[in-house]
């Protein structure tokens, strides 16, 4: 035995202060498999929140039922009311508020109609002066 090793619990530890040896495989991979879940990005990838959270599920686009019609303010210093709907997807039920673009769109749409949503542009992000959107 060497200056540089010591035993502990059968184990033979080497200077770089992990187990090394011929029985040590599995303590190596289940304490890697621990660690791994404090990397910040690891954890984002492998949780599934990103599909949990997104009222999309993960898709592009979701259809939908008009619930009503509303108009949101935009943020300062901008003055505005900005046309959206508020729209229960079929998918999972989950109610969201949705943007109506161009001038006068808003005439076009009525309550109970069925309308597909896309995404705004940022994953789930408001975007520009309309805030919730």
């Amino acid at each position: 035995k060497q200056w540089y090793q010591r035993r502990v619990r059968g184990l033979t530890i080497m200077a770089r202060g992990k187990p090394a040896g011929l029985r040590t495989a599995r303590k190596l991979r289940d304490h890697r498999r621990t660690q791994r879940w404090s990397d910040k990005k690891y954890k984002k990838a492998h949780l599934g929140t990103r599909w949990k959270a997104n009222p999309f599920g993960g898709a592009s686009h979701a259809k939908g039922i008009v619930v009503e019609k509303v108009g949101v303010e935009a943020k300062q210093p901008n003055s505005a009311v900005r046309k959206c709907v508020r729209v229960q997807l079929l998918k999972n039920g989950k109610k969201i508020t949705a943007f109506v673009p161009r001038d006068g769109c808003l005439n076009f749409i009525e309550e109970n109609d069925q309308v597909l949503v896309a995404g705004f542009g940022r994953k789930g992000h408001a975007v520009g002066d309309i805030p919730g959107v």
